[in-house]
């Protein structure tokens, strides 16, 4: 199983950022597929979901500044993060949605400050 994010970093607030995930063939076909992220001390939540067919659905705190994407063809799950705020900091993480299993790959930092 592989579900590896990149692409996270240090930016500052009003910034921009891509995420990028690598993830099973069999995995990623099969499923609709999510960013979640986990701030220090909060619970991981989920940011945004993308179905097979591309329909997607964000949480209230991203609308309109962040867009999640798939390329069924490479297996990869990208979120291009806009307008980025301190609150958006925190680890993300690529996986199916929902999750109905208790595996977790490498997350992938983002920290926003000035």
């Amino acid at each position: 199983v592989q579900l590896q994010a990149s692409g996270g970093g240090l930016v500052q607030p009003g910034g921009s950022l891509r995420l990028s995930c690598a993830a099973s063939g069999s995995i990623f076909r099969l499923n609709a597929m999510g960013w979640y992220r986990q701030a220090p001390g909060k619970q991981r939540e989920l940011v945004a979901s993308i179905t097979k067919d591309r329909s997607t659905n964000y949480a209230d705190s991203v609308k309109g500044r962040f867009t999640i994407s798939r390329d069924n063809a490479k297996n990869t799950l990208s979120l291009q993060m806009n307008s980025l705020k301190a609150e958006d900091t925190a680890v993300y993480y690529c996986n199916v949605y929902p999750v109905a299993w208790a595996y977790w790959g490498q997350g992938t930092q983002v920290t926003v400050s000035s």
